[in-house]
């Protein structure tokens, strides 16, 4: 493996390490605002500073963005309100530790469809590697009791968390696609923006609680920031270079290590304690996001745009 993808692999540590800690900074915020209206509020402060950097590196050429409004468009509805919108309105419906399992199954759907329509190769060490960090993460969650899976019964909340997961995966690889014409900063930055709109208009008409906004308190005010410029900015970025350099596959494995850091994080900053399981669900998930990484399917062949 040559180094650049060793570095890449290692840059793309840090998506998993901002998304894992956004699931106790939500938390908090969801006390004082309503889901639609937060993540609202969350990307359009994202899309506003992914506009302005993608302005100031002379990213936004506006004939691409023209050419390709309608794939942003996609991406927009898919990776920012869909999934949003189906994640938040599931949880209202079901249990966190379904939430968690239903999310991780993300690598498992996205290999699937990019080596079905996308061209991406199939191999055994990619299988392996996909299904392991999977068991990992099913460890973890059920706190090492695979009985409790089944007691789980799909119901309207389940329903829309699957949708979240459809909705990422069709992010996942149509970011592969339209990267191909426009750099990764421009069209992350327009599709969050696009995404973020959506996300408005939805929580105007449904929620009407944007008033709550003038009222946050000091702390939910800060964890907003932090996750509309490390969970969001900083994550979507690298993540969507880590898919130029890499494939849908392996950047997408890295979405199992997102629960594993939310148990460390936990841990840390609010005095969680960990247990044998979580050791054996981390190993398990770990080794299955190297082995994925470590697969001979062959990367994409363009030079990254951002973070070159």
């Amino acid at each position: 493996m040559q180094l650049s993808l060793r570095k890449t692999y290692i840059i793309l540590l840090l998506v998993p390490l901002f998304w894992g800690g956004a699931f106790g900074t939500t938390k908090h915020v969801l006390t004082e605002l309503p889901p639609l209206t937060a993540s609202a509020l969350r990307f359009l402060i994202a899309g506003l500073l992914m506009l302005l950097w993608s302005v100031w590196r002379r990213e936004l050429e506006w004939a691409p963005i023209r050419k390709n409004f309608f794939s942003l468009l996609a991406l927009g509805a898919t990776g920012v309100f869909l999934y949003n919108y189906f994640f938040a309105t599931g949880l209202q419906y079901t249990s966190a530790i379904t939430g968690a399992l239903v999310i991780v199954v993300n690598p498992v759907f996205t290999a699937c469809i990019a080596s079905l329509f996308m061209g991406e190769a199939r191999n055994l060490r990619t299988a392996v590697g996909v299904i392991l960090s999977l068991i990992g993460v099913t460890f973890v969650v059920s706190k090492g009791d695979f009985s409790i899976l089944s007691q789980m019964s799909i119901g309207v909340g389940e329903q829309c968390l699957f949708g979240a997961v459809a909705s990422w995966v069709a992010y996942t690889l149509l970011i592969k696609k339209v990267t191909r014409t426009m750099g990764a900063g421009a069209v992350t930055s327009v599709s969050t923006i696009l995404g973020a709109g959506m996300l408005l208009l939805v929580s105007v008409i449904t929620e009407g609680q944007w008033h709550k906004t003038l009222h946050l308190s000091n702390q939910t005010m800060l964890e907003i920031l932090y996750l509309a410029i490390f969970a969001t900015v900083v994550a979507f970025l690298l993540f969507n270079w880590g898919i130029q350099r890499s494939g849908a596959t392996k950047a997408s494995a890295y979405i199992n290590l997102m629960p594993v850091n939310a148990l460390w994080i936990a841990v840390l900053l609010y005095g969680e304690t960990i247990s044998a399981y979580h050791v054996i669900g981390m190993a398990l998930t770990i080794a299955g996001v190297f082995i994925t990484t470590q697969s001979k399917s062959q990367p994409a062949k363009q030079k990254p745009t951002f973070l070159a």
